[in-house]
């Protein structure tokens, strides 16, 4: 009896595995790499961090692949609790941009801390909202609704219209991330330049990895949309990368309005005297 009940439960139990404790020290390395980065210039923790992050994605993807495609292992309980895991996941991640907007607005309203002086600091002037920023709101934006057309088309099971739409999102990502490089590249002021420049970069440029993860994790979609992997009744890792894009996609309002629109207006531009 013990055996057959634990052959017919609808869990699944996965196989024990490397990934979770070399992404651990994939994240440890990563981390302490770009403090070390920032501090002496030197890259090779960052980049050790950085191939121990691109091996763990690999195997661990390709171990949930397996499992997504046996159809078995993912029963409508282990459904359900991927998609509050995914919650869960974003949900933190909600936590890890708040810290940068909070240090934002710290640092430049008054009624939370006595800035010494000018806000941004002298010699620094703060990014408006039209040019670049704009264009890259309206390219997120676009690969919002790219990506919910994708989604939909999975429901309607129509697959090269998911194949098509979820190609475009992953294009729209990337010239995203082009665009973002080169602003940076443009820009008159650097890390080291104040509080404004530490918190713009910080804030843009996890919100830029972000995107960068995202962006891989539609193309994986892509080839596997190609190979067939998705129908109506199972695609839960694409609903997984679409929930993702979205939160990528509201993060950048959020910095679009606050950083850029707020923070170069006349509102944004407060003096302690």
């Amino acid at each position: 009896m013990t055996s057959e009940s634990a052959t017919s439960q609808p869990w699944h139990v996965p196989e024990p595995s490397p990934w979770p404790i070399v992404g651990t020290a994939a994240a440890l390395a990563t981390a302490l790499g770009l403090v070390w980065f920032m501090h002496t210039g030197s890259p090779w923790l960052l980049g050790i961090g950085g191939i121990l992050v691109l091996w763990t994605m690999i195997g661990w993807w390709r171990q949930v692949i397996l499992e997504a495609n046996d159809r078995t292992s993912h029963t409508s309980p282990v459904k359900v609790g991927l998609r509050i895991g995914m919650l869960l996941f974003i949900a933190s991640e909600v936590m890890f941009f708040f810290a940068f907007f909070w240090a934002y607005f710290h640092s430049s309203l008054p009624i939370l801390n006595i800035v010494a002086g000018p806000w941004p600091n002298e010699g620094v002037e703060a990014i408006g909202a039209a040019g670049i920023p704009l264009l890259n709101t309206l390219l997120l934006i676009t690969s919002s609704l790219t990506v919910t057309i994708a989604h939909h088309a999975i429901l309607e099971n129509e697959r090269e219209k998911v194949i098509f739409w979820t190609g475009i999102t992953a294009v729209l990502g990337i010239i995203f991330l082009g665009v973002q490089i080169y602003e940076y590249h443009v820009l008159s002021f650097g890390l080291k330049d104040g509080v404004y420049p530490s918190t713009f970069y910080l804030a843009t440029g996890f919100h830029g990895f972000h995107v960068f993860v995202g962006t891989i994790f539609l193309i994986i979609c892509y080839f596997r949309a190609r190979a067939g992997h998705f129908t109506p009744e199972a695609h839960i890792g694409y609903e997984a990368a679409a929930w993702y894009w979205h939160f990528v996609d509201v993060v950048w309002i959020f910095l679009y309005v606050n950083v850029y629109w707020w923070g170069a207006s006349s509102f944004g531009h407060l003096v302690v005297e």
